[in-house]
């Protein structure tokens, strides 16, 4: 097992260049602004593959699709960013034991515990607030159960089972589902009902099993150090990781194919050829770390796992788009 270690000199450095971004800065970075990227774009995915099914009602021009947009993508974002200070609130002592995590705002006493809750909590609300008057209710509802489960049920989970990794996945499987209820807002459907949306909820929930299996096998250390209960940290040899991240790997063969089935109108053959190409670059790599079981072999596949979820989203808001204003 390797270890990336860090010189006092360079940490020094690291934390005069942090320390100067202020409180803001801090608070900004509480909220995990990549996490928080991630999860706004994969929003407005769904809410771009909702609103194609409706943009040619006569009822509904750009200017309200644009102002929906904008209050899905502003209120997920607030949303993420409160669910995320909290989360880093609760495992702040936790974080300081770790080498991943010890350089963050909370551990590292750039801002309070307070002001990290006040921050979360009210980033939380005004992005739920937003969602709920910008969009419509379904969307604030859909936010707020991936508040709900991330910080209430995942979080403390961690500590007690490696199966926290699939309540885990549940908020991270919750944004296009946002996005797809606030674009039926003016539509006034239940568009929560429709297979589409959960076409993408099952493609990231999936998906993220074995991307998560690889980071924790590269930081296995940490987690152990910090008292969380992950899979890896429990599995000397491996093997039962590399069994659950294959298998999980062959789940989102059909998962990633789903949406197709789920909206032909408005993806079909070219995405699921698109997306089977990509998966079996995926697939191989995991099949490689079953063979090694090694940092490097993680690593590879924790990089073609955040490679692949962009293709596949890319691919499918390109031929629904294609779909819609070409063909």
């Amino acid at each position: 097992m390797s270890r990336v270690v860090a010189t006092p000199d360079s940490v020094s450095a690291a934390r005069s260049q942090r320390s100067r971004s202020g409180v803001v800065g801090s608070i900004v970075e509480a909220g995990k602004p990549g996490i928080t990227r991630m999860v706004t774009i994969t929003a407005l995915v769904g809410f771009v593959l909702s609103a194609v099914g409706y943009a040619g009602d006569a009822a509904r021009g750009w200017g309200e699709l644009l102002a929906l947009a904008i209050a899905c993508a502003v209120g997920t974002a607030l949303s993420s960013m409160g669910a995320n200070t909290l989360n880093e609130w609760m495992e702040r002592d936790r974080d300081a034991l770790m080498p991943r995590t010890a350089h963050r705002p909370l551990p590292e006493q750039r801002i309070s515990p307070r002001i990290a809750l006040v921050a979360g909590v009210l980033e939380s609300i005004v992005g739920l607030a937003i969602l709920a008057l910008g969009a419509n209710v379904w969307a604030a509802l859909v936010s707020l159960a991936c508040i709900v489960t991330y910080v209430a049920i995942y979080t403390p989970m961690k500590l007690k089972s490696p199966v926290s990794v699939l309540f885990g996945a549940i908020p991270g499987a919750l944004p296009p589902l946002i996005g797809w209820a606030a674009a039926g807002a003016a539509n006034g459907g239940p568009t929560l009902l429709q297979a589409g949306g959960w076409s993408l909820f099952t493609l990231m929930f999936v998906w993220q099993i074995p991307h998560f299996m690889a980071i924790a096998w590269m930081y296995r250390a940490d987690y152990s150090l910090g008292g969380f209960r992950v899979l890896a940290s429990e599995d000397p040899t491996g093997v039962r990781t590399a069994r659950n991240m294959i298998g999980w790997a062959i789940v989102l063969l059909p998962a990633t194919l789903m949406p197709a089935w789920a909206m032909p109108e408005r993806v079909g053959l070219v995405y699921g050829a698109l997306a089977a190409a990509s998966w079996i670059g995926f697939f191989w790599l995991t099949i490689g770390f079953g063979r090694l079981r090694t940092r490097d072999a993680a690593r590879r596949v924790f990089f073609a796992s955040i490679a692949h979820l962009p293709l596949l989203l890319l691919m499918l808001v390109g031929e629904a788009m294609v779909r819609r204003f070409v063909g």
